[in-house]
Formats: C-alpha cells, structure tokens, sequence
C-alpha cells in the first residue's frame, strides 16, 4: 500500500514494514492516493553501508534502468534515474535510436559526452536489430515492437515545433488524462489543447 509519495520517493507499506522506494518522476505521475494499494517493479541495488530500493511502474522501465547502470560507463542509478525522470521511455529509446543527443544532453547533469555514451552504448539494444527488439517494444502501448501512440504522438509535436522533452511533457500529461489505450490522434489534440 502507497503510504506517501513525492516526485522521487514512494513509501510503500508491505506487512507493517515502510519501504522508501527510489522513483522517477514519470513512475511519480502514475501513482495513485495514498492509501490505495500500489505494484511497482523494483531493482534492489546492495552496497556495504545500505539497501537502495528503485521502483518502476512498468517491467520494460525497470529493464531500461537496469540496462542503462550495467552497460554506460559512468552512469550510475541516480544518473539513469534522473535521465528517465526528463523523459519516458518511448521518446528516451527514441532519441538513443536517432542518435540525438541533443534531447539527451538537456536532461539535468547530462552532458553531451554522457549522452554520446548514451548512444554509443546502447543504440544496438534499443531497437533497429532483432535481438533487441524486446527491450524496445516493451515499452509501448501497441503489439510488439510496431505502432507506439505515445512514441508517434511525440514526433508529431515535435514536427509542430515543440521542443522534445516539452513534447514529451505534454503527452505524458494527456496520456495520464486519457488512460493508458489512448489513441495516437488523441494524444496529439490532447497535448495540443493543454
């Protein structure tokens, strides 16, 4: 059960115990009341002097967390944190995909060497290829690795104009109003109306 949430943290109550579960702020936005029973998929990170609980709303989320800390040199769980608070994880293996590093750099403490690593390190396992093609179609709302309404409706503001990180504010936002089987079209009058 949710005991207490910010755009960060989630206490989460589980048999009288209170678990502080490290979130993005794009988990933060999907969290019910507190109060309400709550499910997120975790990674457990143990050092010498502590436990540190990350919790996700999405299985594919907390797959990309754990790709991004095990395969980008200097990019640790606070960092990948961070970079999947600015964006959601369509529009994030998007810009890994295109090589945009520019969408990367701008995220807080990411710097444009960091979001060449980004690229570099992980391009090959967030889609174009077979074999990553798990990892890159988990993340959508469509059957497999095909139609993305999140990811399209993205493109689409983008195309309007829209900044990539305020495109994908305002879907995310309208995706939240809408429920999860929005359709593409929806979200972009959606985003485009406030």
């Amino acid at each position: 059960m949710l005991t207490s949430a910010t755009p960060l943290h989630a206490i989460i109550e589980l048999n009288g115990f209170g678990y502080e579960v490290n979130v993005p702020v794009t988990t933060a936005e999907k969290l019910p009341s507190p109060g309400v029973l709550v499910k997120l998929h975790t990674h457990v990170i143990y050092r010498e002097d502590a436990q540190t609980l990350y919790g996700f709303a999405t299985p594919a989320e907390r797959d990309f967390f754990r790709l991004m800390i095990e395969n980008v040199t200097g990019v640790g769980p606070k960092m990948a944190l961070t970079i999947m608070s600015r964006l959601a994880l369509p529009s994030l293996q998007s810009a890994i995909r295109l090589g945009d590093i520019g969408t990367l750099a701008k995220c807080p403490g990411i710097g444009k060497k960091t979001a060449e690593r980004l690229v570099v390190e992980l391009k090959s396992k967030v889609g174009g290829g077979e074999g990553a093609a798990t990892v890159a179609g988990e993340g959508g709302s469509g059957p497999g690795g095909g139609e993305n309404p999140h990811r399209d409706a993205v493109a689409a503001l983008i195309a309007l104009g829209y900044k990539a990180a305020d495109a994908d504010q305002a879907v995310r936002r309208s995706a939240l109003s809408l429920g999860a089987q929005a359709s593409t079209e929806a979200l972009i009058k959606k985003s485009l109306s406030g």
